[in-house]
């Protein structure tokens, strides 16, 4: 006989139109109720997923809690999914998408005894690749989704999945919504029935949750009523893993790619809350690095604990209505102030570990300022850094105090530049230098003063309309009448047109998943150069100013600034120019008061035939080049293989942005309403009163430019991401001079794989690496840990990642399963 599987469910959004406290009761409430149903009646079956509402269960209605882990025994209530909760899942990284994992399963071992082998996501704004891999190797089997609600290049509603590196998984695209309403489950099963009677095998999902109710008295009956008469199917309240079961015998076709676009301005909406998102992601991931080098070496003991609380706000911050900006003004201010919970933890831990990897530094000599930097990675990293210190006295004479910085006796290339305080004295001194640091170990330098009459002027100056920045393997134009970048030049090639880094404000509306489209435009204007009196003005000046000027400039870099304005908002913009190598810094920040509109960065490469690409998880991604949005994480790039040409960006906090004809443009902002869509032909917002709009006020950007060969760029822009993002963490400290020097604690002898992971196991005494090969090529590896007396090669094919423990006792290193098991 055919059979069709009903997934009863209650699909609950911790937040959303509402704050937290009523998610938790409505899972209260939803819970209480569909366990009276399993208990009351027989074949029924109650399916959920999701930790942090089992977590609410248990600790505000134990009794309840206790009563479905009997439930869960006796089979009448299934644990399916096995996550922290449905995240996004195009926006996080892939190393977050092993936590939601991590901890998910390990809860539902411990409190219920299960590990679910097919993993849900109903309701997540699309789907990214890289997941399936990550699947795989999680012990799933087989995936549930819905969105994208139309999707023309899958083959069918059920499907293989194939991910990077070979990696498949068994998929389901929900058909007609994961909810019903009340009293019309027998409805859309009777539809589902009249559609497909042709089919041996469907599944259907109903019931509601915090969406308008959960699973009924009145459709369980009229269910059972249904399973009765129809003679031609077996209809049966069923699980995810039993389905999959029934169609594991099927021939299915494969797909290759990821399940995109849908609400593509979830990409940008509440940018906020996706900065700080992936602060907390940089901060936690480099913070356990630390720390785990310092518990290795005896230096403390790992704070698991802390960390754990820490890893929870965090993937409290991935919900799918709260990283994508989809909720109510007061769930984003709540989710800011989780984040910040998760931040101000870390913080603590990674001053905790630098301190103890201080250990061993010597006593600074006399008129020495020590500067110690901290490189979290197992690689070298090459790059310009700052520290700010405060000079032994005030200096109030008109001589300028010079810093110099030393490394082992040898001057470095340094400057001074304008330090955070603004007490307009010569007594807090920011350095800025270029330096080389060894990987996974504290990098020792030393600032000497130098003591001159006055403080050195910059020497770049307007010509003829422009400032030329010229070096051996760069050059930059910066128009002077517009303030945006007319040439960008690596080794005498050209990569960028004119006007490149225009801020353009487009046409947009209120609706922050911009339900209604999957580009946006069209242009309505682009911030332009403010005229002196409005830059002094803007600048909280005395006197009129310049709008484009050079503010500092010296051994290491020039820095050049300009102010621009659009109807009520404003920008001040910095490029960070480079005296060696070929990299620049473009820094944004942005007074926005504009509503219904949208910024966006435009960067127009030379490449209009090229392809885009970008960074998701565990992966790399072929983007739309057709205007659409599209959406990646730490790194775009734009690579032209006939030119052997490529041109990358990397961020610091955005997720959005489209391609056309070489032209990137990267998503800033909107002015989008809280929690609002089109519904039919009423007006998105009600239209009789003030409504407050997101993003509204001060935001701040960074981006790396850089450009050069093709498989150069390849080969390094990952790490560079990975170095911009977990930045290497420098302090002013002076040493006590006791304990011993500390060597490179781990060493990866390439120059591409990464080291997504080194932490602590869940449960146990190892410690966890993870490796990945970030460029699709493959490649190898030897893993050096001297202190333990470990050395071993690894291999990866392209994209793969594989996850190691080391056992500190015995020195010893073997690959294990993703959860640790």
């Amino acid at each position: 006989m055919k059979k069709l599987h009903l997934l009863s469910n209650a699909h609950l959004d911790p937040v959303w139109q509402w704050e937290w406290e009523e998610g938790a009761a409505a899972a209260v409430s939803t819970f209480r109720a569909a366990a009276e149903f399993c208990e009351e009646f027989d074949g029924y079956i109650f399916n959920h997923n999701e930790v942090i509402l089992y977590k609410w269960i248990e600790e505000y209605e134990p009794k309840l809690f206790a009563r479905i882990q009997r439930l869960v025994k006796e089979g009448k209530w299934r644990i399916m999914g096995g996550w922290y909760l449905q995240p996004d899942c195009n926006m996080i990284s892939g190393e977050s998408f092993v936590r939601q994992i991590l901890l998910g399963k390990a809860y539902f071992r411990e409190k219920f005894g299960v590990e679910p082998t097919t993993a849900i996501n109903f309701d997540s704004f699309g789907h990214t690749r890289g997941l399936v891999q990550i699947l795989e190797q999680a012990g799933y089997d087989s995936y549930i989704f819905m969105r994208p609600d139309e999707m023309d290049a899958l083959p069918a509603g059920d499907f293989i999945w194939e991910g990077y590196n070979g990696s498949k998984v068994m998929a389901h695209k929900i058909e007609g919504g994961y909810n019903t309403n009340m009293g019309k489950t027998r409805e859309k099963i009777e539809r589902w029935l009249s559609d497909h009677g042709d089919r041996d095998t469907g599944l259907v999902l109903w019931g509601v949750g915090n969406h308008g109710g959960g699973p009924s008295r009145i459709d369980l009956t009229q269910i059972g009523e249904l399973m009765a008469e129809r003679k031609d199917f077996e209809i049966i309240h069923s699980t995810p893993e039993a389905y999959f079961e029934d169609l594991r015998a099927a021939e299915l076709p494969s797909f290759a790619g990821d399940l995109n676009p849908r609400f593509v301005g979830c990409y940008t909406s509440m940018i906020r809350i996706k900065q700080k998102h992936r602060q907390l992601e940089n901060e936690l991931f480099m913070t356990e690095k630390m720390l785990s080098a310092a518990a290795l070496q005896g230096l403390l003991s790992y704070p698991s604990n802390d960390l754990y609380e820490a890893l929870c706000d965090l993937l409290t911050a991935q919900f799918h209505d709260i990283l994508p900006g989809t909720s109510i003004q007061p769930a984003e201010e709540a989710s800011l102030r989780q984040i910040d919970h998760g931040l101000e933890i870390v913080a603590r831990l990674k001053a905790r570990a630098f301190f103890a990897l201080a250990s061993g530094q010597p006593k600074a000599a006399l008129k020495e300022y020590p500067i110690l930097i901290y490189n979290p990675h197992p690689f070298p990293v090459k790059g310009i850094f700052e520290c700010e210190f405060m000079l032994e006295d005030q200096n109030w004479n008109e001589e300028f105090s010079m810093p110099q910085v030393y490394r082992d006796g040898q001057l470095l290339p340094c400057q001074p530049e304008k330090e955070l305080s603004n007490l307009n004295l010569d007594w807090r001194k920011r350095v800025v230098f270029e330096a080389e640091l060894a990987p996974s170990s504290m990098n020792r330098f030393d600032a000497r003063i130098k003591m001159l009459a006055e403080k050195p002027l910059p020497q770049l100056t307007e010509q003829d309309g422009a400032f030329r920045f010229e070096t051996a393997d760069l050059s930059v134009v910066i128009n002077a009448a517009t303030g945006r970048m007319d040439e960008y030049s690596v080794k005498g090639v050209s990569y960028l047109r004119k006007d490149a880094f225009a801020a353009l404000v487009l046409a947009d509306n209120e609706d922050p998943w911009r339900m209604d489209t999957i580009a946006f435009g069209p242009v309505e204007g682009r911030f332009e150069l403010m005229n002196e009196e409005e830059s002094g003005v803007f600048s909280g000046l005395k006197n009129p100013l310049p709008a484009v000027r050079v503010i500092e400039d010296g051994a290491v870099r020039t820095v050049i600034e300009s102010v621009l304005t659009y109807g009520n908002s404003r920008i001040c913009q910095l490029y960070k120019l480079p005296k060696q190598g070929t990299e620049i810094e473009v820094e944004l920040r942005v007074y926005w008061n504009e509503k219904d509109k949208m910024l966006k960065l435009s960067i127009p490469t030379v490449l209009e035939q090229g392809d885009f690409l970008g960074q998701t998880a565990f992966g790399v991604n072929p983007l739309d080049r057709e205007g659409n949005e599209t959406v990646a994480q730490k790194w775009i790039a734009v690579e032209d293989a006939a030119q052997n040409m490529a041109v990358t960006c990397i961020n610091n906090g955005i997720y959005g942005g489209d391609f056309r004809q070489g032209e990137v443009r990267l998503s800033l902002l909107r002015g989008a309403g809280y929690c609002a869509h089109p519904i039919g032909d009423r007006p998105i917002m009600v239209q009789d009163r003030f409504q407050p709009r997101m993003d509204q006020g001060e935001r701040s950007y960074t981006f790396w430019l850089n450009a050069g060969e093709l498989a150069d760029r390849r080969d390094q822009v990952d790490r560079e991401a990975l170095a911009h993002n977990e930045r290497p963490y420098a302090l002013s400290f002076f040493p006590s001079g006791e304990g011993e020097p500390l060597e490179s604690f781990i060493v990866l002898e390439d120059e591409r794989i990464q080291l997504s992971a080194f932490k602590k196991e869940e449960q146990g005494d190892g410690y966890i690496l993870r490796l990945f090969e970030p460029t699709g090529s493959g490649g190898s590896t030897t893993l050096s840990i001297p202190s333990l007396g470990i050395r071993s090669e690894v291999s990866l094919k392209g994209f793969e990642f594989k996850t190691f423990r080391i056992q500190p006792a015995s020195g010893t290193f073997e690959e294990i399963p993703l959860c640790e098991r």
